[in-house]
């Protein structure tokens, strides 16, 4: 009967809603005289009146519930804004047909009647919907419902409960309880959803088939945060987070877009709130290139810049399909109109570089553009060197004779006590631009130094999860390799931030916290997708990691000060570095043959001009 009653029109279903509810309001009025009265009452005799306005009563109130829109909602899916519209219908029309009676005038008619006809209709009207819902949507063995993962809610806050409502929508997904770590819910209901402490996890788990916990505490720090995501780790479920609130609300995504848990929640830090004075001062009415702009780094930078008004932002990168990408997607959030100017062009083509910062006024440069993917570069020593140090000496050059104000290299924690010739290529970069920022007075050349940056194109993480949707294995090179982790949005500003407190020639580096071990973070990852490891002691795991062994030129760890020693700034995630630098004189002159080298290919002669200029510079062989 169910499955037939699923299968009507719509306009059907209305129908059948309109019949159901005509009988319902006709009964509701004789019972409210039975209930007044103390008896069964029925009109008769002369009260033959009443008997017909009783009957006609129904062609009162259906025109106003469809004018309420009682008959569009789904019955399955019906909430509590569908009950509060029922409530100001039933009270409209019992007002309106409390009225008429009293104006017909009919005989023994009592007045409380009218209070008590209101409530009937009221409930019945209620309670048949709220029973139609559970009917078609508990005891239809048909019904989406018993296909839905179910999943928990942690965080039973004002998120929580409004995503729960919006999960009864959902074709996916069945909420079945709350998490909270607030003691004040803990044995209360939401929603018809029980709150449970964190202690509940694992029984919750088991005994309700829990396939997912949502994560649904838009407000916590990301400390806090990342400590709850550690306690779910161990736990045999896919965790992930929900849109915000305001997301839903503004209709920018759906309730079924889950995210997959975002891991700079993983590292366990706070922001620092940035000083909005210091990332204006290069940035704000001023006229700005981005090398390298179509790249992870170089396009947040253009992001971030565009957002701060410059007059003019340049957009100068090698690659023609990343120029275009980032173009179109600055042009659609372009809000103040700032022109924009996408350029294509090498860093290492002077003449080149020169004519742009002159023709469109360039007074700050961002240089992310660089060679970064350490095997690529191992079997491509020439063009790394030439990239990465010669085109920083040429683009430095040529800001140099353009005028610009400001110039600010993106440099990397591998450029510390290098084993591999980019590490080696970026500290000649840094090289170059100290020299030149003592050589002459008119740029102030500084440079950033910082390590990985999650979700990068040469990260692991996007590595990482292609290996795990694909069921695997997850290749890590090594057991106890690590690395220094930041979000590139986080690393953008500071380095922002960091440019403008440059006085010249300074290597400032940024605090990225404690380094992470890359096969800890692969074991996260996999737990967190709601996987399990296979291996030697659990034979019936999902994914399986795999070691390959280090790549040339790579080392278990790396490092961000050459010396150790370092100052602070005003933003504590800021530190400058106490470095020695090599006068211009004596450095050009290597930089020459190292360009020579390079473009004749002369791998050892590459290595021994980098080692004499980086006296730390091991390279390394892997077999």
């Amino acid at each position: 009967m169910i499955k037939k009653i699923l299968k009507f029109s719509r306009l059907k279903k209305k129908v059948l809603i309109l019949l159901f509810d005509t009988i319902l309001i006709t009964c509701c009025i004789f019972l409210a005289f039975s209930l007044r009265l103390g008896y069964w009452y029925y009109p008769s005799g002369e009260s033959y009146y009443l008997l017909l306005a009783i009957f006609t009563s129904p062609l009162l109130a259906l025109p106003i519930f469809i004018r309420f829109g009682l008959y569009e909602d789904i019955i399955r899916f019906i909430g509590l804004k569908a009950l509060w519209r029922i409530m100001g219908a039933v009270t409209f029309y019992a007002i309106l047909w409390g009225i008429v009676f009293l104006i017909l005038s009919f005989k023994d008619f009592p007045r409380s009647v009218i209070i008590i006809n209101w409530l009937l209709v009221l409930i019945s009207i209620i309670c048949s919907r709220l029973f139609a819902r559970w009917i078609f949507s508990e005891l239809n063995p048909n019904d989406n419902s018993l296909k839905k993962d179910r999943v928990l809610i942690y965080g039973a806050g004002d998120a929580g409960r409004q995503l729960s409502v919006a999960l009864l929508g959902s074709k996916e997904y069945e909420p079945v309880a709350f998490i909270d770590d607030d003691e004040e819910f803990y044995n209360t209901s939401i929603n018809g959803l029980s709150v449970y402490s964190r202690a509940n996890l694992m029984r919750l788990i088991e005994k309700k088939n829990i396939k997912e916990v949502l994560l649904a505490i838009p407000s916590l720090s990301r400390t806090h945060r990342s400590e709850i995501i550690n306690h779910l780790e161990p736990f045999p479920v896919l965790v992930r987070t929900l849109p915000s609130i305001s997301s839903l609300a503004q209709g920018k995504v759906r309730v079924d877009d889950l995210l997959e848990i975002n891991l700079r929640d993983l590292l366990g830090r706070d922001l620092v709130k940035p000083n909005i004075q210091l990332l204006k001062t290069n940035i704000s009415n001023k006229t700005v290139l981005v090398t390298g702009a179509g790249g992870s780094i170089g396009s947040e930078l253009c992001r971030q810049v565009l957002r701060l008004e410059p007059t003019k932002l340049i957009l100068y990168e090698i690659s023609e399909p990343s120029l275009y990408q980032i173009e179109q997607e600055l042009i659609n959030i372009n809000m103040f109109d700032i022109e924009i100017f996408p350029v294509l062009g090498s860093i290492t083509d002077k003449v080149r570089f020169k004519n742009i910062c002159e023709y469109y006024g360039v007074q700050t440069v961002y240089h992310a553009a660089a060679y970064k993917h350490v095997p690529l570069v191992e079997f491509n020593q020439s063009q790394g060197v030439l990239n990465n140090s010669i085109g920083t000496m040429q683009a430095a050059k040529a800001a140099i004779s353009a005028n610009v104000e400001t110039f600010v290299l993106i440099s990397t924690d591998k450029a510390v006590r290098p084993t591999n010739v980019m590490g080696a290529s970026k500290r000649v970069a840094e090289l170059v631009l100290q020299a030149l920022n003592d050589h002459q007075n008119i740029t102030c050349f500084t440079m950033v130094r910082f390590g990985n940056v999650l979700d990068s194109s040469g990260s692991v993480i996007p590595l990482f999860k292609k290996q795990i949707r694909a069921g695997g294995p997850v290749t890590v090179t090594h057991a106890e390799v690590e690395r220094y982790f930041m979000t590139i949005p986080e690393a953008v500003e500071l380095v922002i931030q960091a440019g403008a407190m440059a006085q010249g020639g300074e290597v400032f580096v940024l605090d990225m916290g404690d380094p992470i071990l890359i096969y800890d973070l692969a074991v996260k990852m996999i737990k967190l997708s709601g996987l399990q490891i296979l291996d030697q002691h659990n034979s019936q795991g999902d994914i399986e990691i795999l070691f390959t062994g280090l790549r040339p030129g790579e080392k278990l760890y790396e490092e961000l000060l050459v010396t150790g020693s370092f100052t602070t700034s005003e933003n504590k995630l800021i530190m400058r570095a106490e470095e020695g630098m090599i006068k211009w004189d004596k450095l050009e002159p290597i930089l020459n043959e190292i360009k020579n080298a390079a473009k004749n290919s002369e791998t050892k002669n590459i290595y021994k001009l980098l080692s004499q200029l980086v006296p730390e510079f091991k390279h390394q062989h892997v077999d």
